[in-house]
């Protein structure tokens, strides 16, 4: 499985980022180790942006006195009240779009952008919402906050600065794309689209589970409470959350080690991630551990199965060949941990 993407490595457009993890005592240290890995050679991020997302909305309860964790709200013109810590919830247990859209009504793209280079998690671009008829809106929603059950206050939107085009590497992909139900003979332009490469994912993974790493300047800024909602909402399988197994089976947003197998994966396995999987990229970012055999090591993946080359056409191979590479790539480097000596 991996041969068979590697002996291909251009049409793949494979990057891997790899950290190996010593404790001692009360140290840590963290050895990277990188394969192809460029922030120049763009790939999609697709739903990996939504852990930033989710972080800064947390840092960002932090700043605000009337809205907390289990603070109700719900965004104008929409029918679901909600709170931050559910919407935080959903993200990682079944990757909803709708729960990252709200979080981007609530920070707007300045604000994310800011805070993430701010705090050197770079480089990085979101400038859109996923999957949503007002994806592009740089005009944010405003948000309607219950203080208690029968006062409410509105928090403003925001105006935020529309995106440059960007230059990098890869912007221009494939050689066709689907616009509804019209073929386009040309490449795929992605200059519009999120900027989220390898190098920002594992910045920001490392922030969030080794912040004492860093100083407090490019830490996040989470209390005990949140920190331990992020943390717990990252390892959490769909079941922990309330899904239906059958449909949202353990490893249904895991990739690497068990992507694609559908039963439970060990309870002793405890992997905090974000997946992201469209326009036939898939990325994963990673920190594994298991508790029973004293393993843990961090690792972000991306790679593009596109074999066609046409994009919007929902035919790619995440299956056949993405899912299985990762998950077979996460093995291997689990064996290669198993059995180094430290």
């Amino acid at each position: 499985r991996i041969k068979a993407v590697m002996d291909n490595l251009e049409a793949h457009e494979i990057q891997i980022l790899f950290t190996q993890i010593d404790r001692s005592g009360d140290s840590i240290k963290l050895t990277d180790h990188a394969f192809q890995v460029d922030k120049e050679a763009y790939f999609y991020p697709a739903s990996t942006v939504k852990f930033p997302i989710a972080v800064l909305a947390l840092e960002y309860l932090n700043e605000l006195n009337d809205i907390d964790l289990r603070t109700r709200f719900y965004v104008e013109g929409d029918t679901l009240e909600t709170t931050v810590a559910e919407e935080v919830e959903k993200i990682f247990a079944v990757s909803d779009n709708a729960a990252n859209n709200r979080l981007v009504e609530l920070l707007g793209q300045n604000r994310i952008n800011r805070q993430l280079i701010n705090k050197g998690i770079k480089p990085v671009r979101i400038a859109h919402r996923l999957s949503t008829s007002n994806a592009d809106d740089v005009v944010t929603k405003p948000l309607i906050v219950y203080l208690n059950d029968s006062t409410t206050m509105s928090m403003e939107s925001s105006t935020n600065t529309p995106p440059q085009d960007l230059s990098l590497k890869g912007i221009l992909k494939g050689n066709g794309f689907m616009d509804e139900d019209t073929l386009i003979r040309e490449p795929f332009d992605f200059g519009q689209k999120n900027y989220y490469p390898v190098i920002a994912q594992h910045a920001t993974l490392k922030r969030v589970l080794f912040p004492n790493l860093f100083e407090a300047s490019q830490q996040f800024n989470l209390n005990d409470e949140s920190r331990k909602l992020i943390l717990d909402a990252m390892k959490s399988r769909p079941r922990e959350a309330g899904y239906d197994p059958k449909i949202y089976y353990d490893s249904y947003v895991k990739f690497f080690l068990y992507g694609d197998d559908e039963s439970p994966y060990p309870e002793h396995f405890e992997i905090f991630n974000k997946v992201g999987y469209a326009y036939g990229t898939l990325t994963d970012c990673a920190y594994i551990r298991d508790i029973e055999n004293n393993i843990e090591f961090m690792l972000t993946a991306t790679l593009l199965v596109n074999k066609n080359g046409i994009f919007n056409d929902n035919d790619y191979e995440y299956e056949d060949i993405g899912i299985p590479f990762l998950a077979a790539l996460g093995k291997e480097l689990y064996t290669i941990e198993k059995n180094r000596k430290k």
